[in-house]
C-alpha cells in the first residue's frame, strides 16, 4: 500500500504542479477556472489517498465539503461566462400578447 500511496503522490504532485503553471500562464478565465477545478479534484484525490493509506475516515467530510466549493465554483463561473445572446433571449417575450404589449409601449 506504501507504494501504491507514493505513486500516487507523485501523479498528485505533478498533477498539481501543472495546473498551477496553467492557472499563471492561462491566457483566458475559462483556462484558468478549468485548470482550478482539476486542482481542486487532484487535491481531493490526494486528501482521499491520505485517508486510504492511513486508514482512517475522519477526512470524509472535508472532502465532501471541498468536492461541493469546487463544484459551485464551477457552476457559477460557467453562469456568467455564458455568451449574452442566451441571456437576451431569456428576456425575450413568449407569448403574441406579450409582444403586442411591448410594441405598443415602443
Amino acid at each position: 500500500m506504501t507504494t501504491v500511496g507514493i505513486i500516487c503522490a507523485v501523479i498528485l504532485g505533478l498533477t498539481g504542479v501543472l495546473c498551477m503553471v496553467r492557472i499563471v500562464r492561462g491566457p483566458t478565465m475559462l483556462d484558468r477556472t478549468v485548470a482550478a477545478d482539476v486542482f481542486v479534484a487532484a487535491c481531493v484525490g490526494a486528501i482521499g489517498v491520505e485517508a486510504a493509506v492511513n486508514n482512517h475516515t475522519n477526512t470524509l467530510p472535508v472532502l465532501v465539503a471541498l468536492a461541493l466549493v469546487a463544484f459551485l465554483g464551477s457552476v457559477s463561473i460557467a453562469r456568467y461566462a455564458a455568451p449574452d445572446s442566451d441571456r437576451s433571449a431569456a428576456k425575450r417575450p413568449d407569448t403574441p400578447e406579450q409582444t403586442q404589449r411591448e410594441d405598443e409601449i415602443r
